[in-house]
């Protein structure tokens, strides 16, 4: 048997019922109203000749690094058999959930709410029963993948002719160019079965953030949350789904070329409508999945700590936004402008019929925001030049699982992909850490949210090595000699 793959899965509820929720992912402040749908945690055991790979997915919207290197310590405390180096860890990146962050929000925290602190208890309690009930469910398994085809991410970084580009820009102006990056329909499977060849999980990966729901006041899983439910109705109560997002830091689950069809995707309607695409898309290749198991499929995992260089602000940068900074703030304050946003942004919610996003990213608040990051950065980066990352790769028979920390921009995923020389690579962002965005070149060069010094660590120099590196790991793993 020590040469069988094993495969255990399970599952526990991340939802904090009977609290005051704060969700996060936006720069204001949102108490939740009601439950959309529940916030869950999913473990995926793996285990080879007694050595351990545990994949986890977690309903939130980033996983602090401290956060991270805690649950992976705790779960080898608590479980012998694991390593804390062969453990993965991923959000949906739902904009729907409590934070994880213990760093300051710009508001005031409701001291009835449930704390950064309290969340972490509660989350961490229940990983470990989820990875108890993998522990216990450990079975003889085989795997099966495919790719189907869902169209579920779009860019959000609207072009114009100024050369400057704006995350969920109008697009019906006259100087708008098109969007700034791709777009990529693919749905990675991976679909585990025991020996009687009935199918007991599957691994879900999607370059989109699960973020339909991301303007709400409501508790939320998702496009993603939806999509485990229509999975479990198909194939039984004890289904499970690992979601996971591939490199998607400039899409978004709406299309903005065509603007009068996006209201839904801002609501629950949306959530329907992606999590049945992407259910119908399993449902076409499913056939091939079954009829092509794999129950000898070798299992090696690989955890690198690897630096890349921080992003840097010329000094031309920096006297430019010290410059600016003080225009900023002579023109209003800081705390006054976070009340004007605040006011600004609640007074678009309230437009009957108007789709988010209900904040706007060119606000005096938010200028000041980006110039502070700009000094900071400077001031800071010859003392902390490089950042490092958890580089986690695992070989699955012919596919390949790479992780990173980043909201990743769609273009360093297709790289990654197209020189893989795996049968199939599912690539997992927000993985083991969080460190923003890592834009591509051209974005950089357009600003804008999300290409802004502001919004990440690393930049585009960073994000080529970070390509280059994955791929010499992954050659490395599968035995590839260059």
């Amino acid at each position: 048997m020590n040469n069988k793959l094993l495969i255990g899965w399970g599952e526990a509820d991340i939802t904090p019922d009977g609290r005051i929720v704060e969700l996060s992912g936006q720069y204001y402040q949102r108490i939740a109203k009601e439950i959309h749908s529940r916030l869950k945690t999913v473990a995926m055991l793996l285990e080879q000749n007694k050595k351990i790979t545990l994949m986890i997915s977690l309903d939130v919207v980033g996983l602090p690094d401290d956060f991270c290197l805690d649950i992976q310590k705790t779960i080898a405390g608590k479980f012998s058999e694991i390593s804390g180096d062969n453990i993965i860890i991923n959000a949906i990146h739902t904009h729907s959930a409590p934070g994880l962050n213990r760093s300051r929000n710009w508001w005031t925290h409701n001291p009835e709410a449930i704390s950064v602190e309290e969340y972490r208890e509660l989350v961490m309690r229940k990983i470990l029963e989820a990875v108890k009930q993998a522990m216990n469910s450990r079975q003889i398994s085989g795997i099966s993948n495919a790719v189907s085809f869902a169209s579920v991410g779009h860019c959000r970084r609207a072009v114009y002719s100024n050369k400057t580009a704006e995350m969920y820009g109008v697009t019906n102006r006259d100087d708008f160019l098109g969007m700034e990056g791709g777009e990529d329909s693919g749905v990675d499977l991976l679909f585990s079965f025991d020996e009687s060849g009935k199918a007991t999980g599957a691994v879900v990966n999607i370059p989109c953030p699960s973020q339909i729901m991301e303007a709400t006041y409501k508790i939320s899983s998702d496009y993603m949350g939806k999509l485990r439910t229509l999975l479990k109705e198909h194939f039984g109560n004890e289904f499970y789904t690992l979601c996971q997002i591939a490199p998607a830091g400039c899409q978004s689950p709406r299309d903005l070329t065509r603007p009068e069809t996006n209201a839904p995707f801002w609501r629950e309607a949306g959530v329907e409508v992606i999590a049945t695409r992407i259910f119908d898309s399993i449902q076409q290749v499913y056939e091939k999945l079954a009829t092509n198991i794999k129950y000898s499929a070798k299992l090696e995992h690989s955890m690198e700590v690897i630096e890349l260089p921080r992003r840097r602000a010329s000094y031309q940068d920096y006297q430019n936004a010290q410059k600016t900074m003080r225009e900023l703030e002579e023109k209003q304050s800081s705390s006054d402008a976070y009340r004007d946003f605040c006011v600004e942004t609640h007074n678009n919610e309230n437009i009957p019929d108007r789709p988010g996003p209900y904040d706007s990213k060119l606000h005096h608040f938010v200028k000041i925001r980006n110039e502070e990051a700009v000094i900071k950065r400077f001031e800071e980066q010859n003392d902390q030049p490089s950042f490092k990352m958890q580089l986690q790769v695992v070989k699955l028979g012919n596919v390949v699982f790479v992780s990173n920390p980043f909201e990743l921009y769609l273009e360093y995923g297709h790289r990654i992909r197209a020189r893989s020389r795996a049968e199939q690579t599912f690539m997992i962002q927000i993985c083991n850490g969080y460190c923003g965005y890592l834009p591509s070149e051209r974005a950089e060069e357009l600003g804008g949210y999300g290409g802004l010094i502001i919004n990440g660590q690393i930049g585009s120099d960073g994000g080529k090595m970070l390509v280059d590196q994955s791929i010499m790991k992954i050659e490395k793993i599968m035995g590839i000699v260059l």
